[in-house]
């Protein structure tokens, strides 16, 4: 009788660079999900999480706002914060938002250290190949690591106008595969491919000896990660065609908020054993 492996890991190490690498060499694939508070993300971490993601998305699902674009870098280092205090084991990756490293490399590394002083995360991520290879460049050289982002880079959604899968065409599929060698050439430790042809995700991760993550980028990669308000079900008005929902909190959530309406309008709450 062969002896099932756990799927959750045993391994109670912190997650760093090199136990990611560690996990990509051994075929053990990546589990990375988003958080933005204290709270979530010590549920997230204690359930076994390998990456939380300080994602530029709570500009979306914290914030309200239609894009990544308006969230600014000191909101981003109050999110990290938060997420931080609660972390034992995942490794924790910032975003860098957009406008804090584009074009001025010198404003990317001070970007960069600003998070990782105040936040004291694990590294940060940011998207782009070739256009900010300076950039990548210049914060490596500080000794920060970075996790890379390819594909459909939700920054740049004014330039590409719509949120369609990317990469289809042979020009832009080539061009994908240079910006991902590029990466790992100037020191990337990992590379996120969101919603590209998993085929064309199956090619990058064979051929790129660091880990690569996917969002909406098929199985053939090291691993995988998601929105947490999107995979939860808190969000209900965003249900793309990669996107699995674990659990329904909407609704649960709206449940609990009626009745706890309903228990104080009718003096059923608070009861005598719930009154001092």
């Amino acid at each position: 009788m062969v002896e099932e492996k756990p799927i959750l890991s045993e391994d109670k190490r912190k997650v760093t660079t090199y136990r990611l690498q560690e996990m990509k060499q051994r075929g053990e694939k990546i589990a990375m999900l988003t958080a933005y508070d204290y709270s979530m993300a010590g549920i997230i971490d204690q359930a076994g999480m390998d990456v939380i993601l300080v994602g530029d998305s709570a500009s979306n699902v914290m914030a309200g706002n239609v894009t990544t674009l308006p969230i600014t870098l000191d909101q981003m280092i109050y999110h990290g914060k938060s997420v931080m205090k609660a972390v034992k084991r995942a490794m924790v990756v910032v975003d860098m938002p957009f406008g804090s490293y584009q074009g001025n490399p010198i404003e990317a590394v001070a970007s960069a250290v600003k998070i990782m002083k105040e936040t004291q995360a694990d590294a940060v991520k940011l998207e782009g190949g070739k256009e900010v290879l300076e950039s990548v460049t210049r914060i490596l050289s500080a000794g920060i690591p970075i996790m890379g982002h390819l594909g459909l880079t939700p920054q740049s959604i004014n330039k590409f106008g719509t949120y369609t899968v990317r990469a289809r065409e042979e020009e832009e599929a080539n061009r994908l595969i240079d910006d991902a060698h590029l990466l790992q050439e100037a020191g990337c430790f990992a590379l996120v491919l969101e919603k590209i042809p998993a085929e064309l995700a199956k090619r990058v991760a064979s051929e790129l000896e660091i880990p690569v993550i996917g969002i909406g980028a098929g199985p053939y990669v090291d691993g995988q990660v998601l929105v947490m308000h999107d995979m939860l079900g808190i969000n209900k008005n965003f249900s793309p065609r990669f996107l699995r929902r674990y659990a329904n909190l909407f609704d649960d959530i709206t449940k609990a908020v009626q009745s706890y309406i309903k228990d104080v309008k009718t003096t059923d709450f608070p009861s005598p054993e719930e009154s001092y």
